[in-house]
């Protein structure tokens, strides 16, 4: 499918008694006669020259290249989604605007996020180099960071909120299935903001990247367990503890949730401990319909967690089988099942033992203590020197609970005492003991009392889907909200909604695809697929053909409902 230019002509120019020729091209943009684009052809005399060898060798004058796939699937999904029309629903055009509408400027920014993540500065340039002419035509002097700012600034946080809605509505309109388990779960984007700049969203807090010093917003985010596609998204600011924001949004959530059920439909939503309050659960426990799946720590219920293996059972999961098909049988997953009191009523627990995880956090502690022995020994020595600042055992201590936080390990396992001059530090057996005796262990809690202890472990494992989703979003090559640089919270959830958007249509590309290959490498692939404009001499307008497809272009072209032929993008007939 292409979008057919208009008539190109002959344009001359003359320049100090010489004459110059030009081949140029215009389109209507906004009511507007842009240059569509230009090329110099010469002197009449070369021209001339041109004309002969290309009669004679038979190849065109000019060839062009373009990037055409990745583009032309951001516009499919585009079409399938209608983001400009539901953006421009919600924030029409003003009286007196002019160039892309808002919504148009929110496609662009998204599809360049689905592709190779830009800032605003470099829009123009990057889309210089793809077809965007032949697919979607834009005046790419608009796209510039100055309009952006100039655009989103006309949109108020209720209305880029709405918009979110209507997308993730629009995304499950067509799903055959609604949701019947949700994963929620938060993460951070630092930003580069001066302490200074006047922001809400963008305040210091836990870094989950390490970068505490630095400005974030957080973003809580509801996903279909079944698909891994977006429900609904919240962004909040960055030092609201995931319990607090929780307790926050649950109302908000459950309408969300809800809204999914067909009749008396149950759902069941997955979180982490970071969620659990008492006043959380008491509200998940108020709601008929909803039931939840959530962790808990070991060190609170060590009773349990620090069962010996023994008594745990083998699960029937495919991991499993898999495991004893390769002669594993060692590293399966064991779990046990129990009823414990918590947050004012009994709960179902099923704790989980992996081997696997076992050993691998054994050897980490081995290699955190000796590190640790290690700094005490030069500890010890500064001590008994009276080296400065190295004569108080209070400031020693100190800085021994810091090397313990930096090595994520508990500073109870060394016993220090000190005497005048004289500093000992010996292991403690028994703290260390009880440590290995959590290891591998992990605590399920869920008021799914009817649900068999396999489905529970793999609902709470199934957790990793949306941790994969918020991996995509910080990934370099696709989407990538980090690091944010914009300045004011408007701008910052609208940076947000077009991540959101890029996030889904990235997914909503696997689901239709349907193989093993991820988002990551189907754009890779489509960005290959490139379009190729020929001018040969009898021609009017140049030839546009695209690429001979491979195999992961053809599987991509076909889920969208397209095929090439004869160098066209042909659609399928309904």
């Amino acid at each position: 499918m292409f979008y057919n230019p208009t008539m190109p002509h002959l344009y001359k120019k003359t320049f100090k008694g010489r004459t110059y020729w030009y081949l140029r091209e215009v389109h209507r943009v906004g009511g507007k006669v842009q240059l569509k684009w230009q090329k110099y052809l010469g002197t009449p005399e070369t021209i001339l020259a041109k004309l002969e060898e290309a009669e004679t060798s038979g190849k065109p004058s000019r060839l062009k290249t373009e990037s055409f796939g990745a583009l032309f699937v951001a516009h499919a999904l585009e079409q399938e989604l209608d983001t400009i029309g539901i953006i421009d629903s919600v924030v029409p055009r003003g009286r007196n605007e002019t160039g892309p509408t808002v919504g148009e400027y929110f496609y662009y920014a998204w599809a360049n996020r689905m592709i190779a993540p830009k800032s605003k500065r470099s829009l123009e340039q990057w889309y210089r180099k793809t077809a965007v002419q032949q697919i979607r035509p834009v005046d790419l002097t608009q796209l510039t960071s100055e309009r952006y700012w100039e655009k989103w600034d006309r949109v108020s946080m209720e209305q880029v909120e709405k918009a979110g809605r209507l997308f993730l509505e629009r995304l499950w309109a067509g799903r055959r299935q609604s949701p019947d388990t949700v994963l929620f779960d938060t993460t951070n984007y630092f930003t580069y903001m001066a302490t200074k700049t006047g922001s809400d969203l963008a305040v210091r807090g836990y870094n989950k990247s390490g970068k505490h010093h630095l400005r974030q917003v957080g973003l809580g985010l509801l996903a279909d367990r079944a698909t891994s596609l977006p429900i609904h998204y919240k962004v909040y600011p960055g030092n609201l503890h995931d319990s607090k924001l929780f307790e926050q949004i649950l109302d908000e959530l459950f309408g969300v949730i809800l809204g999914f059920t067909d009749g008396n439909k149950t759902l069941t939503v997955v979180f982490d401990k970071g969620m659990n309050s008492k006043e959380n659960l008491a509200l998940i426990d108020a709601q008929t319909r909803i039931y939840f799946i959530t962790t808990y720590s070991t060190y609170f219920a060590d009773h349990l967690a620090g069962l010996n293996p023994k008594h745990f059972t083998v699960l029937d999961t495919p991991k499993n089988r898999r495991l004893e098909a390769e002669n594993r049988a060692d590293d399966r997953l064991t779990a046990y099942r129990s009823k414990l009191t918590l947050w004012g009523r009994e709960r179902t627990v099923v704790v989980t033992f992996n081997p696997v995880t076992k050993r691998k956090k054994l050897h980490d502690m081995t290699r955190k203590l000796d590190q640790l022995k290690t700094e005490l020994v030069q500890f010890r020595q500064k001590f008994r020197d009276q080296e400065p600042q190295w004569r108080s055992p209070k400031t020693i201590t100190t800085r021994y609970h810091k090397v313990c936080e930096q090595l994520h390990i508990s500073h109870k396992f060394y016993r220090l005492a000190f005497t005048d001059q004289t500093m000992s530090f010996r292991r403690d057996s028994a703290e260390i003991e009880a440590a290995r005796n959590l290891m591998g262990k992990n605590l399920i809690v869920t008021d799914h009392h009817d649900w068999d202890t396999e489905a529970i472990v793999l609902a709470s494992l199934d957790r990793y889907r949306i941790e994969q989703q918020f991996r995509v979003s910080k990934a370099p090559c696709h989407v990538r909200i980090n690091p944010m640089f914009h300045w004011t919270d408007s701008k910052i959830r609208c940076h947000l909604l077009t991540c959101i958007i890029a996030l889904s249509c990235l997914r909503l590309l696997e689901l239709k695809v349907g193989g093993p290959e991820t988002a990551k490498t189907l754009m890779e692939e489509m960005t290959g697929l490139n379009s190729v404009l020929s001018w040969y001499k009898a021609a009017a307008l140049p030839i546009v053909q695209i690429e001979e497809p491979n195999e992961i272009q053809t599987k991509v072209l076909t889920a969208l409902g397209y095929t090439i032929k004869d160098g066209s993008v042909l659609q399928f007939e309904n």
